[in-house]
């Protein structure tokens, strides 16, 4: 394909990787806000609800090594159609389940399937997109996970309505299915059909002894072990801001539900405007400065700057101003995870970038699955202050790690491990 084309081209990527992560919230929430209407139907006590999301959690943090890996090695235009797939009819079979294990057994599917989203969602940036915008693009890319975010509870609430619980799941089935229609039609770079020749000489058991020799030289590499620890201590922190703030705005300061629901999905899209934000501020930095470091290492300095409010949530009298607090947070979190993630692009290239972000993402997944029942240990026998403070410090202490173990972020078209596939 001539270069006109593919700038003609790229933005369309981008976008439908901005749908796809915004398909992967959406599926992911469904089941959080209709879960009151299938009560109604099913038994389904807190207990049998939490072992029904362990069961999403754990294929997830699974499948983001495994996915990015597959992704690496297929390329984002088929990783990125099975993965779609793979959580698209995950999310209709839920609109069939009748039991409890019904439902742990299609949420690991659909984790299964959505463990290669972001993976393939930066996998596609690198490959269409020029290095001098990548930043915005994948701000785009993954900005779609906070859109997911905040149309969920209202579209439920409507569609409901209309087709009952069972009926949202076969419809966002299919609106997976018909994206998968939509990114096959687009055209391939030459780079990719060449790529596609060479898959075809390897046989299945080839593949998966690449995989785990590309995996096993991976982890040998100082700089990939910074990006899964960052991860892996700041990822419970997201995760605390996702699960546990409804329940302190209800408990510890006597927010009705309606009142959290009419508030709580403004971080989220506070969350979406910075990953763009971030992502525009970096390649405006770079073109300004020609440099990757100054251009990356600015904007998650900001960001970690603008995370330090959290500490100050115990202290603000109304529920409007914790949520102005966690409106700024989130703000600070899609600065930094924008440019962290194309820090990663920018330092390993085409060729594993999906498989870095895929291991530092099954990282925070299981440092999350690890310190949640931590936090509600914490909660009870103290209070959510000692949570708030580390919300509000480990940005900094991370970032601070970032600039002594990497000191300088370098572009690199590729990198290649020794013997890879």
């Amino acid at each position: 394909m001539a270069r006109s084309k593919k700038i003609q081209y790229y933005w369309w990527v981008v976008l439908m990787a901005f749908i796809a992560t915004a398909l992967s919230f959406l599926d992911r929430q469904v089941l959080s806000v209709v879960i009151v209407k299938i009560k109604e139907e099913l038994t389904i006590d807190d207990t049998a609800y939490g072992i029904i999301n362990t069961g999403f959690l754990i294929s997830y943090a699974i499948m983001f090594t495994l996915g990015g890996a597959l992704i690496d090695y297929f390329g984002s235009r088929k990783g990125l159609a099975i993965s779609v797939g793979i959580w698209s009819i995950a999310s209709a079979l839920h609109g069939l389940a009748t039991s409890v294990w019904h439902f742990t057994s299609f949420r690991f599917l659909l984790g299964l399937g959505e463990g290669g989203a972001f993976p393939g969602a930066i996998r596609a940036v690198v490959e269409w997109v020029p290095k001098h915008k990548q930043a915005l693009a994948n701000g785009i890319a993954i900005g779609g996970a906070a859109l997911g975010a905040v149309i969920a509870p209202p579209l439920c609430v409507q569609l409901i309505k209309v087709m009952g619980w069972r009926g949202i799941f076969v419809v966002t089935g299919i609106i997976g299915l018909i994206w998968i229609i939509i990114w096959l039609w687009l055209p391939k770079l030459p780079q990719q059909r060449e790529e596609d020749s060479e898959r075809t000489k390897k046989d299945s058991r080839g593949l998966w002894i690449d995989l785990g020799h590309r995996l096993s030289l991976l982890f040998k590499i100082r700089d990939v072990w910074v990006f899964i620890l960052i991860r892996f201590f700041l990822d419970p922190i997201f995760y605390f801001y996702m699960f546990w703030i409804p329940k302190y705005l209800s408990e510890f300061r006597g927010v009705s539900f309606d009142k959290i629901g009419s508030l709580f999905w403004i971080p989220f899209l506070m969350l979406g405007i910075s990953n763009i934000l971030g992502g525009y501020l970096s390649d405006y930095l770079l073109n300004k400065s020609k440099s990757l470091n100054i251009a990356r290492k600015s904007v998650m300095g900001l960001a970690a700057i603008l995370t330090i409010p959290a500490v100050f949530v115990q202290y603000v009298s109304t529920a409007e101003m914790v949520i102005l607090i966690m409106s700024i947070v989130f703000f600070a979190h899609g600065l930094w995870i924008t440019n962290y993630i194309t820090a990663i692009s920018d330092i390993f290239g085409r060729s594993i970038t999906s498989t870095v972000v895929g291991v530092s993402g099954t990282a925070g997944a299981l440092s999350a699955l690890i310190v949640n029942p931590l936090m509600g240990i914490i909660i009870s026998s103290f209070s959510y202050d000692p949570l708030w403070i580390y919300a509000g410090v480990m940005y900094g202490v991370a970032f601070a790690a970032f600039m002594v173990f990497i000191p300088r972020i370098k572009a690199r078209q590729d990198i290649h491990l020794p013997q890879e596939m």
